[in-house]
């Protein structure tokens, strides 16, 4: 997957942002101001870093070696993968939503209805 694949697919999603608070080095996406990717897309391999469930979280560092926790974040509920072709991109995929989704449903009910296109 290269950057602009990834950032195309982070953007893609409704309310995302794209930050650079920690300097030009991470990417912050945030979803109403809320992180839920942070991508460093100077690395070779790009690396990114996505909130997960914890159970999840664990399963996924068990079965992949490019899966580690969260570097500088909460280790419990933050995977950094390092995208180097070792975990196959749907993975990846599926990665992005899970982390996207846990964000959007901590948001107010109100924008929640926005994100999805509805209204309250």
């Amino acid at each position: 997957m290269t950057f602009a694949e990834l950032q195309h697919q982070l953007l893609g999603r409704p309310g995302v942002t794209e930050e650079t608070p920690f300097g030009p080095d991470a990417l912050v996406y945030k979803v109403r101001g809320k992180m839920f990717a942070l991508v460093a897309w100077n690395a070779s391999p790009l690396r990114i870093s996505l909130k997960c469930r914890p159970a999840h979280a664990l399963e996924l560092r068990a079965e992949y070696t490019a899966v580690q926790p969260g570097y500088y974040l909460n280790k419990q509920h933050w995977n950094t993968v390092t995208l180097d072709g070792s975990v196959p991109e749907p993975v990846v995929d599926q990665m992005i939503d899970e982390s996207y989704q846990l964000v959007v449903r901590g948001l107010p009910k109100q924008v929640r209805a926005e994100l999805s296109g509805g209204t309250t």
